[in-house]
């Protein structure tokens, strides 16, 4: 908290006692007051006169005043406290929790199953928390604007915390548990954090002995668990206070500040500004050169006014949570979801599957491999029953998708480059071929529906929709899953746009897309070399405008200005282009929807939302010898793989010294030279979070003759995997 000393000794005149008594009532704690009444000669005003003058003279101690900020609906009376305005809308986001408690107080928000103790909140209780949390901060010395680094996963502790940090004005940090240390201190360090909340004290022994000797710690939270566990107990000179050590805190300061006649002397209350940084989130590149996406209340509250139409969420709805509360995806919907007041449960990888089945969500928001591991666990529980049944059943699936086909072109929910419309004619004509086959074929997907896929509803629930975001969704689980009956909505965005910029409505659903832009958002597609605007149907570079673009890159003014242009406009670094308008035909109902092909930049998401940047690896890799080019792949994939030119010289010495083949031999097996680079890459690439799986090896160099070398001597990577793209998508089959 930032202190203002004042000391107050002062005569003032006022016209009239009431108003020298307003003067008096303002947070000065006054010593001496004399009050004197001037006296008038004939002819001068009575004394009963409005124009009778008073002369104050005041003595007064110095006094302390602790400025605080507040989320200014949520704690509104703190700024009525303190003469200030309150308001009567959302300004930052914790404001929230105010409106979702006075309209869903009792219903439950959320259950934590798994930790210890199990929890279940009510939307009161939540609303409370935070409030308690808030103020415990408060109590132990946060002032505003200060960063707090959160570490630690998905659970109900930490949505309290995340809220709680920024409902005191602070500025959270957020990382999960599964970073490496020097990744952790790197974040922790880049971003001025003062203070570590942690999720357990297994996490904190990790990294106990690296933060403690290379930062600065003001004090440490533990979410989970107890201070006896911990490491490190001989710096002492670092307080550790539990999760519920500071909701007590905060709890008894806002019982004794209600209770106190004199708080307003002690604090001035201002609201968080909008355009406050509410939170860092540190995107892929955080070795050697981390990028802290700076987002801001405004930024976040986009999000939660403007995802109804995506999610029409009404109260009592069931959600699933497992994805890492600090990617930017589960995050902002999160955020979202408890404004509709629906009831959240948190579940793991480990228990998605019985969750499913136990808890029937109506919605389930997740990553694209989730629903591929979705898809392959029913695949694989299909091909383990009978011939017959087995039989049937891939029967129903293919006709489903066949008749899902033919309903996507009589319904106008088809893709297309093309910029010229089919005649209405022809459009007729096709309209009645594809609704006449999708009628032939309606029994038969009615049928499979009640023998088939009802069994697969009643085993994952996801009755109403399932969200995928965080990465591109498989064209064939897309299929699949419109054929079985469940909606997915596949959606779009990136940590710097808070994150998302389109997303597949509920009423326009179209497969292979990632649907509109959301409200107030702008796109433009233009060309990558000379950055003009291409028009609908164009293949070009991605860039968005809207109210939910980032501030900025934290401390790190060069790659801000790279993404962001003058007019606001953030270079997503993605390839795709905008369904053209037709009034008639195919894509009648597709027209400006959006579809991403690829990323232009370097950065790959994996189908886990996990961002890996490529460079890295490929620096490693490329100190071996026997590794001439390579070029990481992956881009929403499970996991990473590589295209290499192996350098057939240093190959051919290797395996002679390590007699892998004759000396007076001049050729080394395809398998043998693979055996050999998986060593290679094993050894350089070991200290990566990210390894590099399967491999394809190729002969042809990457040069500028053949068009996969730049002039300036860089691999073009985009052609590098097109050229490529069959015998990459064969290394995952």
């Amino acid at each position: 908290m930032a202190t203002i000393p004042i000391t107050y000794n002062h005569a003032w005149t006022f016209s009239h006692p009431h108003h020298a008594l307003s003067r008096f009532l303002s947070p000065c704690n006054f010593s001496r007051i004399t009050f004197s009444r001037r006296k008038y000669g004939v002819g001068g005003p009575a004394p009963s006169s409005p124009l009778s003058r008073f002369r104050v003279f005041c003595q007064s101690k110095t006094e302390i005043l602790e400025i605080r900020k507040c989320s200014p609906f949520l704690e509104s009376s703190l700024l009525l406290g303190n003469g200030g305005v309150a308001s009567d809308e959302w300004k930052a986001v914790p404001d929230i929790w105010r409106s979702s408690a006075e309209k869903y107080g009792n219903n439950v928000a959320l259950v934590d199953p798994y930790h210890d103790p199990p929890t279940t909140m009510t939307y009161t209780q939540l609303e409370q928390a935070i409030l308690d949390f808030a103020e415990g901060l408060r109590v132990i010395g946060v002032r505003p604007d200060e960063k707090l680094a959160l570490f630690a996963d998905n659970s109900c502790r930490w949505l309290v915390a995340d809220q709680g940090m920024m409902a005191s004005g602070a500025i959270n940090v957020v990382r999960g548990s599964r970073s490496s240390v020097e990744e952790l201190l790197q974040i922790y360090n880049h971003s001025e954090s003062v203070a570590l909340v942690v999720d357990n004290p297994e996490m904190f022994n990790r990294v106990a002995n690296t933060f403690y000797s290379r930062t600065s710690m003001r004090f440490i939270i533990l979410l989970w668990g107890e201070k006896a566990e911990l490491v490190g107990q001989e710096n002492k000179h670092v307080p550790v206070f539990t999760f519920m050590e500071v909701i007590d805190l905060g709890r008894q300061s806002r019982r004794a500040l209600s209770n106190a006649h004199d708080a307003g002397q002690r604090y001035i209350y201002e609201a968080i500004n909008t355009d406050s940084i509410a939170t860092l989130v540190y995107t892929s590149g955080t070795t050697g050169n981390p990028k802290g996406v700076m987002l801001t209340h405004r930024n976040l509250l986009h999000q939660i006014k403007n995802l109804w139409d995506i999610v029409p969420a009404e109260a009592g709805d069931r959600f699933l949570s497992m994805l890492p509360p600090w990617h930017a995806y589960e995050r902002a919907c999160e955020y979202f979801i408890f404004t509709c007041g629906i009831e959240q449960v948190y579940t793991t990888v480990r228990n998605l599957k019985d969750d499913l089945q136990r808890y029937q969500p109506q919605y389930l928001i997740s990553v694209p491999l989730v629903f591929e591991t979705l898809y392959s666990g029913i695949m694989k529980q299909i091909s383990t029953g009978s011939v017959v049944r087995k039989l049937v059943a891939l029967t129903f699936i293919r006709s489903s998708i066949a008749y899902m086909e033919y309903k996507r072109i009589y319904e106008g929910k088809c893709l297309t480059k093309n910029k010229k419309q089919a005649s209405y004619a022809y459009s007729m004509l096709d309209w009645l071929w594809a609704k006449t086959i999708a009628t032939i074929l309606l029994p038969l997907h009615i049928l499979a529906k009640k023998l088939v896929y009802s069994k697969i509803h009643s085993a994952i629930g996801i009755s109403k929709a399932g969200i995928s975001g965080g990465g591109s969704l498989p064209w064939e689980v897309d299929k699949f899953f419109e054929a079985i009956g469940v909606k997915v909505q596949n959606g779009y965005g990136l940590t710097e746009t808070s994150p998302v910029i389109a997303a597949r409505r509920p009423r326009c659903n179209v497969i292979g897309s990632v649907g509109h832009p959301i409200r107030h958002t702008e796109f433009k597609i233009v060309d990558s070399e000379t950055d003009e605007v291409l028009p609908p149907g164009s293949k070009g570079i991605l860039k968005v405008r809207g109210p939910q673009v980032m501030e900025g890159y934290f401390k790190n003014s060069l790659a801000t200005n790279q993404a962001l242009d003058g007019d606001g406009w953030l270079n997503t670094g993605d390839i795709g282009w905008i369904v053209p308008h037709h009034s008639t035909g195919r894509s009648r109902n597709s027209s400006g929807v959006i579809v991403v092909e690829g990323r232009a930049k370097d950065t790959i998401v994996l189908s886990t939302g996990e961002n890996v940047e490529p460079l890295e690896l490929e620096e490693a890799a490329m100190r071996s010898s026997i590794i001439q080019q390579i070029v990481v792949v992956g881009q929403d994939k499970r996991r990473l793989g590589a295209v290499i030119v192996p350098n057939k010289e240093e190959v051919l010495k290797v395996a002679r010294k390590l007699s892998i083949i004759d000396s007076n031999s001049s050729d080394v097996s395809e398998e043998k030279v693979t055996s050999l680079i998986y060593k290679e890459l094993k050894t350089w690439t070991s200290e990566s979070p990210f390894q590099i799986g399967p491999i394809l090896l190729v002969n042809e160099p990457f040069t500028i003759d053949n068009g996969l070398m730049t002039p300036t001597m860089k691999i073009r990577r985009d052609r590098v995997v097109a050229q490529y793209r069959e015998q990459i998508d064969n290394l995952y089959m």
